[in-house]
C-alpha cells in the first residue's frame, strides 16, 4: 500500500508513476494554471496531468518552470484531442504539446477519447492510425509511456489487434457513486494502470451523508476519503483544485486506512456524481467539422 505522495505505480514498461496526481481539467490557462501547478509542486506533488483539450498546457508548463522543481523530478501527462486523429495529425499534435508545455519529452501521453462506431464505421482503423503515431513518438523518445483514456475493453482489444506496444494506462471516471469495478478489474488483470479523473465526483460526492459520516470517523475531509478510496482500490487519483490549501489537503491521505467495512459502504452507495460522459457517446470530431486521413 502507498505510504507517501511520491510512492509509485509501475507501468508495464517499467516506468514509475507517482501514485497521486494533480489534475487540471477545467483549470483556466494563464495565471490560474501557472499558480495552481506551482502550488501543487510546492505541496510535494510530482505528478501533473493536463490535456491539449483543456487548453491550458502553456500555463501548466509555466507553473512547472516557476516552481523551480527540476523537470526530471516531475511526471507530466498530457492527452491527444479528438480533432488530431490519424497518424500525421497525431505526430503534429505531439510536437504542439511539447512546445506548449516547454519540454522536450512527455512522461505519459494518452488518447483522450476513443473514436467509436457511432461516429465512424471504421473506428478501429482510425484508433489504430492514431496509435501508430503514439508508438513512433514513444520509440523516438518523445514519450516515456503511452496509454488511453475513457476506453472500454472492446476499444482496447481492438487497438491491441493492430499495435506493437500495448496501452499502459487507462484514465477513466472513478469516484464513490461511480467507480466502474468491472472495468477497473479488467484493466488491472491486463497489466493496465487505472487512473481516476474526477475522483471527487465533480464535487457532488462531497456532500453525500455516507461519505460525510466516514470522513468524520477518520477526522478527514470528504475529499480525502474519496482520494483514499481510489488508492485503496488500486487506482491512481488526480484531484483538482485551484486553491492552494485544498491542493495541499488533497495530498494528506497517507496517514490513515479506510476499513474494509467502510470501503464496502462506499462501494455500495447509490449512483452519484456521474459526469454523463460515456465512451460510447464519446465526443465526435464530426461535431467540430473534423476531417483527417489515416496516414
Amino acid at each position: 500500500m502507498f505510504n507517501k505522495l511520491t510512492d509509485c505505480f509501475t507501468l508495464s514498461n517499467g516506468v514509475k508513476i507517482p501514485c497521486l496526481g494533480y489534475g487540471t481539467w477545467q483549470t483556466p490557462s494563464g495565471d490560474v494554471a501557472r499558480d495552481s501547478v506551482k502550488a501543487a509542486l510546492d505541496a510535494g506533488y510530482r505528478h501533473i496531468d493536463t490535456a491539449s483539450g483543456y487548453a491550458n498546457e502553456d500555463g501548466v508548463g509555466e507553473g512547472l518552470r516557476a516552481s523551480g522543481v527540476a523537470r526530471e523530478e516531475v511526471f507530466l501527462t498530457t492527452k491527444h484531442w479528438i480533432m488530431d486523429r490519424g497518424y500525421t495529425k497525431t505526430m503534429a499534435a505531439i510536437d504542439a504539446s511539447l512546445k506548449a508545455l516547454g519540454t522536450d519529452y512527455i512522461d505519459l501521453y494518452l488518447i483522450h477519447w476513443p473514436c467509436v462506431e457511432k461516429s465512424h464505421p471504421n473506428w478501429r482503423e482510425i484508433n489504430a492510425a492514431t496509435w501508430r503515431g503514439f508508438e513512433d513518438a514513444y520509440k523516438a523518445g518523445k514519450l516515456r509511456a503511452i496509454g488511453v483514456s475513457n476506453y472500454l475493453p472492446e476499444h482496447i482489444l481492438a487497438l491491441e489487434e493492430m499495435c506493437t506496444v500495448k496501452p499502459m494506462v487507462n484514465q477513466i471516471e472513478f469516484h464513490p457513486g461511480y467507480y466502474q469495478p468491472e472495468l477497473v478489474r479488467w484493466c488491472q488483470a491486463h497489466g493496465i494502470v487505472v487512473e481516476a479523473w474526477s475522483p471527487l465526483g465533480c464535487g457532488a460526492v462531497l456532500s453525500d451523508p455516507t461519505i460525510g459520516k466516514i470522513a468524520a470517523k477518520y477526522g478527514k475531509s470528504p475529499a480525502q476519503i474519496c482520494i483514499r478510496f481510489a488508492l485503496q482500490s488500486g487506482v491512481l487519483p488526480m484531484p483538482k483544485s485551484t486553491h492552494a490549501d485544498r491542493i495541499a489537503a488533497n495530498a494528506d491521505v497517507f496517514d490513515f486506512q479506510i476499513s474494509d467495512e467502510d470501503m464496502t459502504a462506499i462501494m455500495t452507495m447509490p449512483p452519484l456524481g456521474y459526469s454523463n460522459y460515456h465512451p460510447t457517446e464519446a465526443p465526435a470530431d464530426t461535431l467540430f467539422g473534423g476531417a483527417y486521413d489515416l496516414d
